[in-house]
């Protein structure tokens, strides 16, 4: 088990370094609105979802009703739906297989993606730690935030920052160890095309579309590849 939880922890190294900061700035702004790092607790345990708790934080503010809220957080969050369908098999077979689910963000995605477990160490656990270590540090950057905003000034400016460089680190990190390339450039090719047309606030759904549906179209010769090298 010592050994199964140190090779989780080097993996979530990345995800650890932005989401503590990352959460630092959400529980930061939650205090700026007169919310205690109790509800900072509280949201990152139940809500967890990135940045839809930056986006709370205004509906908060603003008095928004629930099912406004419902749709919203539907809308900015169904890329997941997507992540879902690759580990719908070996979720199947996990007793923690709520929690897999509930637990899979964008970052804990891509770990899980290119996992790669030595022999002797259970996949399945380094899996659910792998997604428990990344909520405990988004957890702890949250209350951290929330308190350090009520005896601390901060000036917050370029925190936001922290997602694109852990995004950029787990992408060069994925690069290297991937066999076939063509999935990067084909997520790459429709992410930008989809900037340009749909703008930076929509662009996410529709590229996760073509990326995946190209991805399918393209699946047996990928596989060849990957065999043959």
């Amino acid at each position: 088990m010592k050994k199964t939880f140190q090779f989780a922890f080097l993996k979530t190294l990345p995800v650890m370094l932005g989401y503590l900061f990352l959460g630092l700035a959400f529980g930061l702004l939650l205090q700026e609105v007169g919310y205690s790092f109790w509800w900072a607790l509280l949201i990152s345990t139940i809500v967890y979802a990135g940045s839809i708790q930056f986006v709370l934080v205004s509906f908060l503010t603003a008095g928004t009703s629930l099912p406004v809220v419902a749709v919203m957080t539907l809308l900015i969050n169904s890329r997941h739906a997507f992540y879902g369908l690759t580990f719908i098999e070996k979720f199947k077979a996990m007793k923690a297989r709520p929690y897999m689910i509930f637990s899979l963000t964008d970052e804990t995605y891509s770990l899980l993606c290119s996992l790669k477990v030595p022999e002797g160490i259970d996949e399945k656990k380094v899996m659910f730690l792998i997604s428990l270590l990344d909520q405990v540090y988004w957890i702890s950057g949250s209350v951290m935030g929330a308190a350090l905003g009520q005896v601390l000034p901060f000036d917050m400016t370029g925190i936001d920052f922290a997602m694109t460089a852990l995004f950029v680190t787990i992408f060069v990190d994925q690069w290297r160890e991937a066999k076939s390339h063509l999935p990067a450039v084909i997520g790459l090719i429709s992410s930008v095309i989809c900037l340009q047309i749909f703008g930076g606030n929509n662009f996410i759904l529709p590229s996760l579309i073509i990326t995946v549906t190209i991805l399918m179209a393209l699946q047996k010769r990928l596989e060849g590849k990957v065999e043959n090298t």
